[in-house]
């Protein structure tokens, strides 16, 4: 059975971390249930890809209605497929929410211990990455494109974790919705840069279909890449959803060539109802 269930139009839950911590709000949102038309339509979350960004903002507040998160306590980032995480705290909350201009800027990944900060980033095929260490309540989120995972964007995440004192053993990650093997082809450029980041692995995460073309498994490359980092093969959750494939609940950079909406990842702790 797949990690993430469709819990409304609108987005997926990750649900075994769901039912072990009942606050904790962690999913993906679909491309359906929101105001915007054309390309975009209809639940576009990104702020860069010329929608309107009144649209934009109607459709974040009716997500952050139905996840029961506000949008001012949301965080995002201006994603550059670079691995700069940032540690984001109360001060931080709504950077980004709803402007794309006051987003934290070269960041793909975020990680807090905070209650009450819902981090977001967003996709059209890349990886998004979920992190989770129960005990301490330290969670993480990151973004994973071909540039993100051959550089090493998992590994900084595991290293900020381990910066606070934890071990790798101990963290749970989740690996979510994105384009698959079968939709993303690659060159030569790309795979040299995948065999370098994974020169002894037995089994390869990708495929030569033609001369100079392959078939690319982002998440098996990062699944690889967070096992070298210590994290235990039985914490990796992993989805089979494609964001290509799946076309009724998804934008796709690749399959709509360029054109399209963004989906938004999530995670945070909601307060603690006394």
């Amino acid at each position: 059975m797949d990690p993430f269930k469709l819990e409304s139009n609108e987005y997926f839950v990750l649900e075994d971390w769901v039912q072990r911590f009942p606050n904790l709000s962690v999913g993906f949102t679909t491309k359906n249930g929101g105001k915007s038309s054309g390309d975009f339509t209809s639940l576009n979350v990104g702020f860069h890809v010329n929608d309107c960004q009144q649209t934009v903002n109607e459709n974040r507040l009716l997500l952050a209605e139905k996840l029961d998160f506000p949008l001012p306590d949301w965080v995002g980032a201006q994603q550059t497929h670079e691995t700069v995480v940032k540690k984001v705290t109360k001060a931080d909350k709504g950077n980004g929410a709803s402007s794309y201009e006051n987003a934290f800027k070269h960041t793909d990944g975020f990680f807090t211990y905070e209650k009450g900060i819902l981090l977001t980033l967003c996709y059209a095929d890349c990886v998004p990455l979920y992190f989770l260490h129960p005990e301490s309540g330290a969670i993480g989120i990151a973004h994973a494109g071909w540039k993100g995972t051959v550089n090493g964007i998992a590994e900084e995440m595991i290293r900020v974790f381990q910066s606070e004192g934890i071990n790798s053993n101990d963290i749970f990650v989740a690996i979510g919705p994105s384009i698959c093997e079968n939709c993303y082809i690659v060159d030569d450029r790309v795979i040299k840069l995948v065999q370098n980041k994974l020169e002894d692995v037995e089994s390869k995460p990708y495929n030569l279909i033609s001369d100079h073309q392959y078939q690319l498994n982002l998440k098996e490359c990062n699944k690889e890449i967070l096992l070298r980092a210590g994290v235990q093969k039985e914490h990796i959750l992993i989805t089979n959803l494609c964001t290509s494939c799946h076309k009724e609940h998804f934008f796709s950079h690749r399959r709509d060539q360029g054109k399209t909406g963004r989906m938004m990842s999530f995670i945070g702790w909601k307060e603690a109802i006394l």
